[in-house]
């Protein structure tokens, strides 16, 4: 396989996390990080077709951002609908199934299949990576792996996670099954 590329500043991303950096307040280095993991690898899935690279940064800057707009732990939804909004406010232009379905179906157990399978199955490996810190490899060698993280270390993302699972569920239980049965997809 080829070595993974890995892009340290994307304007495009900088500029749809603005608005909401601070709604998104201490978890910003966090979820940033996140996001720019999760983009290194489905591109790296995409084969870094540059066609892809708007709907796989736009979808990853608002796939979890419900956490924050809308303190949701079912937050699919309602990141759904922000980025939706905001590709129809400010002219964007993406296809809004493709940037529907990318954050619909990142939580998604098994592959999908469907439109857009191409975008779509290459963001919901691409989190899963991330999401299990590197557990789940889909195909990344534990050291493309390491290197991405080495470049956007965590920033606590992981531990915010789970401290908003408890905030908005009350506790961490309640809120880690109301995160699991509101956002895993078969």
């Amino acid at each position: 396989m080829r070595d993974i590329t890995i892009k340290t500043e994307r304007a495009r991303v900088e500029s749809l996390f603005a608005p909401y950096r601070t709604t998104i307040g201490e978890d910003f280095d966090g979820y940033r990080n996140h996001v720019y993991r999760c983009i290194t690898y489905a591109m790296h899935f995409l084969g870094d077709a540059q066609e892809h690279e708007h709907i796989v940064e736009t979808a990853f800057v608002y796939h979890d951002i419900g956490l924050w707009t809308d303190k949701e732990l079912a937050y699919l939804e309602p990141s759904e609908a922000v980025a939706l909004r905001d590709n129809e406010q400010y002219g964007w232009g993406l296809d809004p199934d493709a940037l529907r379905g990318a954050i619909h179906w990142h939580h998604k157990i098994f592959r999908y299949r469907g439109e857009n399978a191409d975008v779509i199955e290459a963001c919901r490996k691409a989190d899963w990576i991330d999401a299990t810190q590197g557990l789940c490899r889909k195909g990344i060698s534990r050291s493309a792996i390491a290197k991405v993280e080495s470049v956007f270390p965590n920033c606590g993302f992981h531990k915010s996670l789970i401290r908003l699972a408890k905030d908005y569920g009350g506790s961490t239980l309640v809120g880690g099954f109301k995160v699991i049965s509101g956002i895993v997809k078969w």
